[in-house]
Parts: C-alpha cells; sequence; structure tokens
C-alpha cells in the first residue's frame, strides 16, 4: 500500500535534506516517492499503478506519495518542476528522478534495474 507522506515525515523516514549535504538515506528498503498533486491528471493515471506494484513487491520496496501543493518546501527542495514526478531510492545508491506518467513496464524496468529488486 502507498503512504501519504509530509516533509517532517520525510526527514525522518528517507533523508533530513536541512542537515544533511550529502544523500544518505535512512529507509531499511528500496523506496519511490511519488511527488503529486490531487488536479493532476497524469498523476491520477499512475496512481493506480503505483498501488499494484506495491501491492506485488510488498516487503521488498515502499512507495511513498508527497502531494506537492501540501508539502511545497519538499517539493522545491527536490526542484520538482513538473508531476508526476517519482523518485527511485536504491537502498545503498543515489537515487534517480523520472519524470512524467511512466508506465507499468517503465516503473517495473527501473524498480529491476535503479532499485536492484526482482
Amino acid at each position: 500500500m502507498t503512504e501519504k507522506i509530509t516533509t517532517q515525515e520525510f526527514k525522518e523516514k528517507i533523508f533530513d535534506y536541512q542537515n544533511e549535504k550529502e544523500w544518505n538515506y535512512r529507509g531499511d528498503m528500496p523506496a519511490i516517492i511519488d511527488f503529486y498533486a490531487d488536479w493532476c491528471g497524469p498523476c491520477k493515471m499512475v496512481s493506480p499503478v503505483l498501488e499494484e506494484i506495491s501491492e506485488e513487491y510488498a516487503g521488498k520496496l515502499k512507495i511513498y506519495k508527497v502531494n506537492t501543493d501540501e508539502e511545497q518546501e519538499l517539493s522545491f527542495a527536490f526542484g520538482i518542476q513538473s508531476i508526476p514526478s517519482l523518485l527511485f531510492i536504491p537502498k545503498d545508491e543515489q537515487p534517480q528522478m523520472a519524470v512524467g506518467a511512466l508506465p507499468k513496464e517503465a516503473i517495473e524496468q527501473a524498480i529491476k534495474d535503479v532499485l536492484k529488486v526482482e
């Protein structure tokens, strides 16, 4: 199941970008952050796909959702200019951003290639 998080929760669970300069992921498994807005049509297309993926990969990765209207500081910190934007966070490597409404196949390919999850 996807989980909506606030800026404060992001700093606690993912990365405290205010106090740390180098990327330091705090999570215990790979993650995808979905930067979205309720009014965004393409975001509504990606949302059910991410729900499916969260069930199919349960226990292997986490999917978080960040509402860019409500969490503007966090969106600004990551330079979000268009949505949806998906931040793929591997356990021990640098995160990678993908912009746009990706089809399920492309998200699953990034899960394998970037997150190293089968």
